[in-house]
């Protein structure tokens, strides 16, 4: 005898209700709901002719002239680059990086003489550059201790175990400890002008405004506050194994000294690559009739205090203009002209290629 099921037994099966037949995987079935039925309204892009090619060739016509316009940009910031490595016998620096190590007892002295063929004429920012100097390798970067250098004194008498092996030096904490802090670049540069008649200018470099805002004075600050005798509260820790002071006596301005030393706050932003440059000093802008370095003759005077030897490093310093796109980079404008470049031309060839077989694939022969 043959069986038949109404409209409303075949629904409540749907919805999950067990059958005459009493089915048992019936009652895991979904509820019957337009989401969990997947009968929800969907939008799909049909990609053809008449949108894919206007965008083509929309992204080319913005990227194209943005990218000249960042490249031309970037290549109007002035730039001079010295190399005072010393690692050649004829660079006046050539004794001091033969004979300099991290326990020499004194600094030794070279002087570079170069030639500045153009004038700089705006604000002048002057780097110092090292090359082979692997900053973002992972031990290197996790070895500090950030409560410290906040100014927190449990850290300071207790520092991280993160900062191994300089964490400790003669059963006495390390301020500031860790790997960062032991290799900060402490080469000093000074920069001389010298007129036609042979007289040597000191040019003033202003180093205050070198670091980061939030840096100065969120991320870092001295134990005690700003008030506090740096002496007093430091002497619970000791200087750092390479360095030749400790630490509140890195500057005689008290705004500038401690863990709020802006030279120390540059070094601790590491850099992603291992060769870069960071902040050194501004030559500010006197008036608008004379240039900030007038085109001639200078000597850059370095108290060599950092080897780089035995990691086969070089060592440079950089002068440089800004624009309001920053430093000197031509690879962003290259970027923006070859992505727009190359979506350009993909936008002829489909071009080319719609408007000669695009037809056939519309027509069809039908016969009669």
């Amino acid at each position: 005898m043959a069986s038949s099921y109404s409209a409303k037994e075949e629904d409540g099966q749907r919805a999950g209700a067990p059958g005459p037949a009493g089915n048992a995987n019936s009652g895991k079935k979904p509820d019957n709901t337009a989401f969990k039925q997947q009968r929800l309204p969907a939008w799909q892009p049909i990609l053809t002719a008449g949108t894919v090619l206007p965008a083509f060739f929309i992204i080319g016509l913005i990227f194209i002239p943005i990218g000249i316009g960042l490249f031309v940009t970037s290549n109007n910031i002035k730039e001079f680059e010295i190399d005072y490595t010393g690692t050649d016998s004829w660079s006046p620096c050539y004794n001091c990086a033969q004979n300099y190590s991290w326990n020499s007892s004194t600094p030794c002295r070279c002087t570079l003489p170069f030639t500045l063929e153009q004038p700089f004429e705006s604000n002048v920012f002057m780097y110092y550059g090292l090359s082979n100097f692997y900053q973002n390798h992972r031990r290197y970067v996790k070895s500090r201790d950030d409560s410290q250098l906040n100014g927190d004194l449990s850290s300071l008498k207790y520092p991280s175990k993160e900062c191994e092996p300089y964490r400790l030096n003669e059963n006495k904490p390390i301020a500031p400890c860790g790997a960062i802090a032991n290799s900060m670049f402490n080469d000093t540069l000074e920069l001389y002008y010298i007129d036609p008649n042979g007289t040597q200018t000191l040019i003033p470099l202003m180093k205050k405004g070198i670091a980061w805002w939030t840096d100065k004075h969120v991320k870092f600050r001295n134990p005690g506050g700003s008030n506090a005798n740096l002496t007093a509260v430091f002497q619970v820790s000791t200087k750092p194994v390479n360095w030749r002071n400790p630490v509140y006596e890195l500057d005689s301005d008290p705004e500038n000294n401690g863990f709020i030393n802006e030279d120390f706050i540059v070094w601790m932003r590491t850099a992603a690559l291992p060769t870069f440059r960071k902040l050194y000093r501004i030559i500010q802008k006197k008036n608008n009739m004379t240039p900030t370095l007038p085109r001639g003759n200078y000597t850059l005077e370095v108290v060599y205090n950092y080897p780089v030897n035995s990691f086969e490093g070089r060592k440079r310093m950089i002068l440089s203009t800004i624009s309001w796109m920053g430093g000197k980079n031509p690879f962003l404008g290259i970027a923006y002209i070859t992505v727009g470049s190359v979506c350009f031309f993909l936008g002829v060839v489909l071009l080319f290629i719609h408007h000669k077989y695009g037809n056939r694939n519309n027509s069809s022969d039908i016969p009669n």
